[in-house]
């Protein structure tokens, strides 16, 4: 071997040698012998670095995963050897290998066990059990092999090929029909041998029992002298957590219902008179996380056999599994009210499922009840954020608590089904108990009580949010709870969680405030103070310029009074912040966008007369514009590109901002009803100077563009004048992002006005086509992805101009173009039909030689349009499917769409061509 080439394989080796080495590797991957010299070198012990033998190993599963079929009978035999011989190795050796040695090693005994059981290696746990005996390095080796084993055949994260899917299948059958029981015996021994002698042994073989007992015969397993075993081990403190797993696993197998709840319920006896139901006296919460994992298991094994027992009509045996599934309540009820948030998340799977039970039943019994309000005041206790949460710094522990709350949530949704009026009233009694004294009451106490009102909301769902109508007791709990928070002043309190919460559910319940509508005032006040908009923490302030354009949108018909009164209060927070200034504003430019959108609601829905509306959005917009038209001057002249850079951004959300402002606008309420047609005129002369800025362009055109395609929509034919110019400059100096962006503008317009923008399409159709052609003509180099997808979405982006032309009746834009552009565009249109491998184009490209056989097939068409269809129309009709690259699997190249194009193109041409038969 190239000793200096395996000096790479040292981490510590510079990038040189590393590279050298990873080429070696490839080397080797691809001789067809080289393997061999690794399998001497692990047979006979021929390297002690660690790295080299990792090496070799990994030299040796190549070999054995892609081209073992290529070997001869005598090198399959060598591999097979060397293995073993490897094996009996370690039974001498003074060091067990490293772990990731090891591992390895298992990997690839697995590989070739997958390989060759069925047919050259009957006999391989026979010979692996033969070397390693009760050697404890050989058991060692022997289990990691089984586990890999395990991952090859079962291991669903693995994504296997139908074949191999088939080959595993018969490769378990053959197992279990062969040597199951066999190795179900030495497991025995393993754990009988080396319980009390060496824990790691231990936990290995359990592990490997655990994952077995998935798709081997239950009863090798279940049975007096394996569960006691596995029984003892509960009480081996290093031994407990792994035979806490192997336990969930075999209550966790599929078996007959009756004979599942014997099982269990001999199981939860001798744990229960071992001591281990008594939860208060445990310490370890890492072995209390696994037994609480154990006890879900049993609790949800016990309700799938009372459910099944109940479809098949066994009343007697349900019974008994009923009241199985009830004496385990108490402790599930303990584990779920564990200070561990791991304990408690692993039991809510049953306490879910025995909920879903209670659902069910008819009548509940008076414990069952008990149970109910148990689990419903373990819930909004452990609701509550704990003390140690980061609230400015969110991290993984915090996230993960986020999580854990999503499951509570949905504990307390079943709650709700199963007795909602206990819920109210215990949600009730919480609130407003806490909300008496919330100043002198802990942070999380608080938010817990507001947050248990927000939940209410999705736990007695209603449609359209009507919750303070129909049911009288409901609606008036819910509207006393809403009249205590609004008025009780607990958005003055000084913690942000309290503080979002109030702010998230008066948002949840915008209907209470048509129901006493006297409460707006002081809600807006608390949006608008230092509460919401000018609280001190980012957080909040960013949160709230969303919730509050939610708020002003749901009560718009409420809003009327204070109108002025709000517009004058969130002037400050308009303004927009240029980079000079070193002004940190209390927004960010997202937040203002909520702001600007609020602003526009609160004008546009109003009920005064269109001249004020109009004078009101003048004011909105009238410092937007004029800061543009300073911050773009300043730009021209900015030299360092650093500053370009903000200043472009400020000057794109200014015009994003005026954006925004237009989504107010409606059927119902047009721009120009609301007379501020004039106002967004002169804001679009205000911006279409940017267009020709040679600085920063992309994000410049960016900004404008999208403004167009809002005022398009907003001023309808009042844009127009403005498209021409706009399109000359956005033409400009063009990159395929920028023609991918433009040609959606362009589309939109030609969509909506159709014949009256002919004139404008008919003089820009060739300039932006060459535009096009020049971009997609630019060489690149062969393997830049990048540019390739560049490519192929701006000439999907072509074809759909196209297509929007002819679909909106205006063939004639290009029709006017002369002879040799339209039979350019044409071709462009077939080779997208036939030649580009892009299903998505070639739909597109179709649609638009069908319309334009049906526009252009009779004696109006332009001059040689027939001999084109026969010479290429057609062609490509039966040409396409025939391509390597046409994939009739997908249903994007719509086979049958071109077959019905090719009979569309004879019965659409042939009917305006020829005369009628006589």
């Amino acid at each position: 071997m190239d000793e200096q080439a395996l000096l790479g394989l040292n981490p510590n080796a510079d990038s040189d040698f590393r590279q050298r080495a990873l080429a070696y590797f490839e080397q080797l991957k691809i001789s067809p012998d080289a393997w061999q010299v690794c399998a001497e070198a692990l047979a006979q012990r021929t390297y002690s670095d660690d790295h080299v033998k990792f090496f070799c190993f990994q030299v040796l599963e190549h070999q054995v995963k892609y081209k073992y079929s290529e070997l001869t009978t005598v090198q399959q035999q060598l591999i097979r050897e060397t293995l073993i011989s490897w094996l009996q190795a370690q039974m001498l050796n003074p060091q067990p290998e490293k772990t990731f040695i090891r591992n390895k090693a298992a990997q690839v005994f697995a590989l070739l066990f997958v390989t060759e059981y069925l047919t050259k290696w009957p006999k391989f746990f026979f010979d692996i059990l033969s070397v390693v005996d009760l050697n404890p390095r050989g058991v060692d080796l022997y289990l990691r092999i089984l586990m890999a084993i395990d991952s090859e055949l079962v291991d669903r994260d693995v994504v296997h090929t139908s074949e191999e899917a088939r080959r595993n299948t018969l490769i378990k059958d053959t197992m279990r029909e062969q040597c199951i029981p066999n190795l179900v015996e030495s497991w025995y021994q393993i754990l009988q041998n080396y319980q009390y002698t060496n824990s790691e042994v231990t936990c290995q073989c359990l592990e490997v029992v655990g994952a077995y007992v998935s798709w081997i015969d239950l009863s090798l397993i279940a049975n007096d002298r394996f569960i006691n075993m596995l029984l003892g081990h509960m009480s081996i403190e290093v031994l407990r957590e792994e035979a806490c797993d192997c336990l969930f696993e075999v209550v966790n197998k599929g078996m007959d219902p009756v004979d599942k709840m014997k099982l269990v319920e001999s199981l939860c006896q001798v744990l229960q008179s071992a001591g281990f139901f008594s939860i208060d006296q445990e310490e370890d919460v890492d072995f209390l996380a696994r037994f609480s994992k154990l006890v879900n298991g049993m609790g949800q094994s016990l309700i799938v056999s009372w459910s099944k027992l109940i479809k098949n009509g066994d009343i007697k045996n349900a019974q008994e599994a009923l009241q199985a599934i009830e004496t385990k309540v108490a402790l599930m009820l303990q584990l779920l009210i564990h200070e561990d948030d791991d304990i408690s998340s692993n039991i809510i799977g049953f306490c879910y499922d025995y909920l879903h039970i209670l659902k069910q039943l008819t009548v509940l019994s008076d414990q069952q009840k008990a149970n109910v309000e148990a689990i419903m005041l373990a819930v909004m206790k452990k609701l509550t954020y704990d003390e140690e949460y980061n609230f400015e710094n969110e991290g993984e522990d915090e996230a993960m608590f986020v999580e854990y709350r999503k499951q509570l949530k949905l504990l307390l949704d079943r709650l709700a089904q199963v007795s909602p009026e206990l819920l109210l009233a215990s949600v009730r009694r919480v609130f407003s108990s806490t909300l008496q004294n919330w100043q002198t009451t802990r942070f999380m106490e608080v938010e817990v009580a507001i947050r248990l009102l927000y939940m209410l909301a999705e736990a007695l769902p209603v449609s359209h949010g009507a919750h303070f109508s129909g049911d009288v007791s409901k609606a008036s709990a819910l509207q006393d709870m809403m009249r205590t928070l609004v008025t009780s002043g607990v958005s003055s309190y000084q913690h942000t969680s309290v503080t979002l919460e109030f702010f998230e559910t008066v948002v949840r319940y915008e209907k209470f405030f048509t129901v006493e509508p006297q409460h707006i005032p002081c809600v807006l006040m608390a949006f608008l103070d230092h509460r919401g908009l000018r609280h001190s923490s980012a957080k909040v302030r960013s949160r709230t310029a969303y919730l509050f354009s939610r708020f002003v949108k749901s009560l718009n018909k409420q809003m009327n009074p204070f109108i002025e009164d709000i517009l004058n209060r969130i002037q400050d927070l308009l303004e927009l912040s240029p980079p000079e200034n070193g002004h940190q504003s209390l927004l960010s430019s997202d937040d203002q966008l909520f702001i600007y959108e609020t602003a526009g609601v609160l004008i546009v829905n109003s009920e005064y007369p269109a001249e004020r509306k109009q004078a009101l959005m003048r004011n909105l917009l009238t410092p937007l514009m004029e800061k543009f038209k300073i911050l773009l001057e300043k730009l021209m002249l900015a030299q360092d590109e650093e500053r370009q850079a903000s200043l472009a951004d400020c000057l794109n959300h200014a015009v994003g901002f005026a954006s925004r402002t237009s989504k107010a606008f409606s059927n119902k309420q047009t721009v120009k009803q609301c007379g501020c047609s004039e106002v967004y005129l002169d804001c679009l002369q205000t911006f279409l100077p940017a267009l020709s800025c040679p600085l920063q362009k992309d994000i410049l055109r960016s900004g404008v563009r999208t403004f167009l395609h809002r005022m398009i929509i907003c001023l309808e034919e009042e844009v127009l004048p403005f498209i021409p110019s706009a399109s000359e400059h956005m033409l400009k100096d063009c990159e395929a992002k920028d023609l991918q962006e433009f040609i959606p503008l362009i589309n939109q317009i030609t969509a909506k006005f159709k014949i009256q923008v002919s004139p404008f399409l008919q003089q820009m159709f060739m300039p932006l086509l060459h535009a096009i052609f020049e971009v997609l003509l630019r060489p690149a180099e062969e393997n830049d992805q990048s540019a390739a997808l560049e490519k192929q979405m701006l000439r999907r982006s072509y074809f759909a101009f196209l297509q929007t032309v002819t679909g909106s009746g205006m063939s004639e834009v290009i029709a006017n173009q002369g002879a040799e552009n339209v039979e350019r565009v044409l071709v462009t249109v077939i080779q997208g039909a036939v030649e580009y491998p892009d299903p998505i184009a070639q739909k597109t490209c179709f649609i638009i030689l069908s319309k334009l056989v049906e526009l252009w097939g009779g004696k109006d068409g332009p001059v040689g349009f027939a001999d084109f269809v026969y010479k290429h129309i057609v062609p490509a009709c039966f040409l396409a499917p025939l391509k390597q690259t046409f994939d009739l699997a997908d249903a994007q190249t719509v086979l049958y769409l071109l077959i019905f194009r090719a009979q569309n193109v004879f019965s659409i041409f042939n009917k305006n061509t020829c005369p009628p038969c006589k």
